[in-house]
């Protein structure tokens, strides 16, 4: 009792009805009514027929999500969901996308899923990693060696779609591979949730022997660099300007620096399983979160009229802050690419129209007074933002070798091949002059975004995540990660900067700075990197200094007040020092304060 039939018996259920009921299950909870309704007529709208099956094809679905040619992101994205409507049988793929296939495809690309399948942990990137793979069967592919299109299966469409994706490339097996598991967690919780997991088959390839090639996975991920800042039902037009001129090549240098977090494209034509695992949740959390505005426009219909129903609720008032733009201005590092780049691993509702250019060193100076004047009392979040130029090793200038010389030996090699290196860091506290102990916390992030992309998150091993020192401090600058340096310099201390294993450091002129990776001292305050597991280091000569506030005007009038408030104080402070010419009034208020009186002179007041 309780065991499985034999499999003479055959299953209690079809694949067929375990779909069928998964999706109606779906449409239940996952839509509303309304969204159901707009939902159908949006799909008969938009639905070819033949032989009494209405489908949607490939050139529908990107003129629908108005997916742009020069991307040439539609043939990927009709791949991908040609496999997430095989769900939970993605051995059966690529599938017709009928209604209840799209309804999979919806779901899953909007996270609302979750609404039903709430056991454990249900992750959808492996789902996405293998919509997005091709395998290595030896089978046939075209001449530029991206999987045949999807759109085959349409020729027939009466015809079984069972199958899985042709071939692609050949790539080295990486580290680890053989440790993936090829279960899909959130298949499995599809079925468990039907109580059919007999029928969960396990035709497809091993996931070790899939990969996606780098070329697709750079095209994708313009796409979502260009959608993530979608607004509900915001039209993807809108960002049109995005794909002409400087902007584009921003784009694609953008996308190479992110593809460049999983695979080096020189070594290897397409991305593991294991290296995607690694990779998404340490530096790309919210990577596709795009997707969950772009596939809502199917939930919306433009041939309905809500508000003549009576039924219907009064429709929401448009979102003012949808006009403001997605940056107030243009940085010298910060553009709406990197903007986009940033909110991959932080939330974009603090950073899309709510970012405020608190210093640029190209307009206040590079010092650390003027940094302090535009950033200090922020009390709000920041992110810093340096750019520069790799210094040869060794130095040749005078300033290069000077700044040398404060550091230790170089014992590591450089971390690529590229001379322009962009880092940064996000600090959820106010920024202060630190004078014994670092600021921040563990929500601290440390992070490079070019030439290659990568998160290190804050650890537990030790506190010091942030140091702002000036002279007479020894080796005065900012630092994220290092020891915070002694407070005054004395004989018997060390020379160079102490530089923590992660770590990030500015000089006190703003010159020069230093990002270490000592891998092998097993990490910091910041963790080491889980892709790159070798020690590197990168000097170089800043190009461009920037903090970020994350707020609006709410924030910027609170630092405003509080800089009139230590103007105020800092005048009162004068007035006393110097006098208001008044004696007796001047000393009665510097005995209240208790600088002289009693056995305290406190000099001359003539």
């Amino acid at each position: 009792m309780g065991q499985g039939q034999s499999n003479e018996e055959g299953p209690h259920l079809t694949t067929a009805q375990v779909s069928h009921e998964l999706a109606l299950r779906f449409a239940k909870r996952c839509f509303t009514p309304l969204e159901l309704y707009s939902f159908q007529d949006v799909f008969k709208s938009l639905a070819d027929h033949q032989d009494s099956i209405a489908y949607l094809k490939e050139d529908t679905i990107a003129r629908f999500l108005e997916i742009p040619d020069i991307l040439g992101a539609s043939s990927i994205i009709f791949q991908m969901i040609s496999y997430l409507g095989a769900f939970p049988f993605g051995q059966d793929a690529p599938v017709v996308l009928g209604f209840e296939q799209m309804i999979m495809v919806v779901v899953i690309m909007t996270l609302r899923y979750q609404r039903v399948l709430k056991k454990g942990n249900r992750d959808r990137t492996k789902l996405l990693f293998r919509s997005l793979a091709v395998y290595d069967r030896g089978e046939s592919h075209n001449d530029d060696g991206n999987p045949e299109t999807n759109e085959e299966t349409h020729k027939d469409v009466g015809a079984s779609a069972a199958g899985s994706h042709v071939a692609g490339f050949t790539v080295d097996v990486a580290a680890n591979d053989e440790e993936e598991e090829d279960d899909d967690d959130l298949a499995l919780a599809a079925l468990e949730s039907l109580d059919a997991i007999e029928v969960f088959r396990h035709g497809d390839a091993p996931i070790t022997q899939a990969s996606i090639p780098s070329d697709n996975l750079k095209k994708l991920i313009m796409l979502l660099l260009l959608i993530a800042p979608l607004g509900t039902q915001e039209s993807l037009a809108r960002h049109a300007e995005r794909l002409s001129g400087d902007q584009l090549e921003s784009l694609r240098r953008t996308a190479d620096n992110i593809l460049g977090a999983f695979v080096n494209v020189e070594k290897f034509p397409g991305v593991k399983i294991h290296q995607f695992n690694t990779v998404i949740p340490i530096s790309l959390p919210f990577m596709f979160n795009g997707f969950n505005a772009l596939f809502e426009h199917f939930l919306f219909s433009k041939n309905i009229d809500f508000t003549k129903r009576r039924d219907s609720p009064p429709l929401p008032p448009p979102d003012p802050t949808m006009d403001q733009p997605l940056l107030p201005q243009i940085g010298e590092i910060l553009d709406l690419n990197v903007l986009s780049q940033l909110s991959f691993f932080m939330p974009g509702d603090a950073l899309f129209r709510r970012l405020r250019l608190l210093y640029s060193g190209g307009d206040a100076g590079f010092s650390m007074g003027s940094f302090e004047t535009k950033v200090f009392n922020w009390r709000a979040p920041t992110i810093l933002l340096v750019s520069g130029n790799r210094i040869s090793e060794p130095p040749t200038g005078g300033q290069e070798r000077a700044f040398s010389d404060t550091l230790p030996p170089k014992r590591f090699l450089d971390s690529s091949k590229s001379s322009h290196v962009v880092f940064g860091a996000y600090l959820s506290q106010p920024w202060r002059q630190t004078h014994k102990e670092c600021i921040g916390d563990t929500d601290t992030l440390l992070f490079q975004l070019e030439p290659v992309h990568e998160v290190f998150h804050a650890s537990t091993i030790n506190k010091d995540y942030v140091s702002f020192t000036k002279s007479p401090t020894s080796h005065a600058g900012i630092a994220f990660g290092s020891p915070h340096p002694k407070s005054k310099p004395t004989a018997g201390l060390p020379p160079h900067v102490s530089l923590g294993a992660v770590s990030l450091m500015l000089d006190s002129s703003f010159e020069f700075g230093v990002f270490t990776h000592n891998y092998t001292s097993g990490g910091g305050a910041f963790h080491n990197s889980q892709s790159r597991k070798s020690d590197w280091q990168d000097r170089f000569e800043i190009e461009s200094l920037e903090v970020w506030g994350c707020g609006g005007d709410k924030e910027q009038e609170e630092q405003r007040q509080r800089w009139e408030w230590e103007e105020r104080e800092a005048e009162a402070r004068r007035k006393v020092n110097l006098g208001t010419g008044d004696i007796e009034a001047d000393r009665a208020l510097l005995e209240m304060a208790g600088l002289i009186g009693g056995n305290r002179s406190g000099g001359s007041m003539n």
